[in-house]
């Protein structure tokens, strides 16, 4: 069985299709499943040991540049595909495994998808709580798989693997190679500040953490910069050699390299969040507009705080650009705890001063 996935654009999304990998090739075992994606996501699916070959989607996120779509669909059309799996939901991304010309493609309903897709399902949102459960839904017949209880167990959450030499190697590459262990915060988020704990929150938790013998790392983007020089600002002359922002100055490869290297993690809910996940990292996650209900950490080393009750949507905030008062509402004093459960040497202050 050859087969095409059309992936996500997002980190996190990417994240979470590898169950989808995972099942298929349970299904079809020696299955080749090709993956076409952004450049920003090709590197994720190379640490995905069921995905043959990650193909790129040479197109800006949100650009329909039909012509292209056609001529990369054409060059597609004799590489064997039987299958082809899509999942966004977008009119575009139907576009290449038609022109592909590839027998059997499968996708939820989305927007003006008919004659594109020639199976069309219909999302029954109660019956697949979680983005993880629909897109592995696509792996199974329709009438096999009718709700999240239906799939195999243990249900295969994403999974990557890091080797010791490669965490030895970048943590020399950043100067981080110290007695003190490693806490990561991942400060930012795609969607901007509506999304992110307060940087003052960060920088209370960055004090009492380097008080007990850690040393912070801050992960992200080039646009979470200023952010992480704010956390760190924040810190007293002293407290400051123990934060190191790296914002913007890693690739996501060594991101998620040090990520594995981190003893913990504290995170928004963001891509950096489901990659921390799949490497099975003690981690606290702080969700405010966003639902745990629907995109959760996948691992049993996570724990959520979660103070918004009812219905709070993305687009009720979409035009604000300063922190939710649902993220402000979590103090430092609650991460602590939770990390406290989760890394039981936190309970003790640690003399370390190297």
């Amino acid at each position: 069985m050859k087969i095409l996935v059309i992936g996500p654009s997002w980190v996190g999304d990417m994240m979470m299709s590898q169950s989808l990998y995972r099942l298929l090739i349970q299904r079809y075992p020696g299955a080749q499943i090709d993956v076409i994606a952004p450049p920003w996501c090709r590197l994720l699916l190379s640490r995905m040991p069921e995905v043959n070959q990650a193909l790129l989607m040479p197109f800006d996120h949100g650009i329909l540049a039909l012509k292209k779509r056609w001529r990369l669909g054409q060059s597609l059309r004799y590489t064997g595909y039987q299958q082809a799996l899509v999942l966004p939901h977008s009119f575009k991304s139907a576009l290449l495994p038609f022109f592909a010309n590839i027998p059997h493609r499968i996708g939820w309903r989305g927007e003006m998808r008919y004659g594109l897709l020639n199976e069309i399902r219909i999302l029954n949102e109660k019956a697949f709580p979680l983005m993880v459960h629909r897109y592995a839904a696509l792996a199974f017949n329709h009438k096999t798989i009718r709700s999240a209880a239906d799939f195999p167990t243990p249900f295969p959450w994403p999974r990557l693997t890091i080797n010791s030499t490669e965490v030895n190697e970048t943590l020399n590459v950043f100067l981080l190679k110290s007695t003190r262990p490693i806490i990561g915060f991942c400060h930012g988020a795609a969607f901007g500040l509506k999304k992110c704990w307060p940087h003052y929150h960060y920088s209370a938790l960055a004090k009492i953490l380097i008080s007990r013998g850690y040393q912070i790392v801050l992960f992200g983007s080039v646009r979470d910069q200023p952010i992480g020089e704010a956390i760190s600002a924040a810190l007293l002359p002293n407290d400051r050699r123990y934060c190191r922002n790296l914002s913007g100055k890693t690739s996501l490869e060594q991101a998620v390299i040090l990520i594995a290297a981190c003893q913990g993690i504290v995170s928004n809910d963001s891509g950096l969040m489901h990659v921390a996940s799949a490497l099975d990292r003690p981690l606290v996650v702080l969700y405010g507009v966003t639902s745990p209900y629907f995109t959760p950490p996948l691992t049993h080393q996570a724990r959520v705080i979660h103070l918004v009750r009812g219905d709070c949507k993305m687009r009720q905030v979409a035009a604000e650009q300063t922190y939710h008062q649902s993220l402000i509402a979590i103090q430092p004093a609650q991460v602590i705890n939770e990390l406290e459960t989760l890394l039981p040497s936190l309970k003790k202050e640690n003399t370390c001063t190297s």
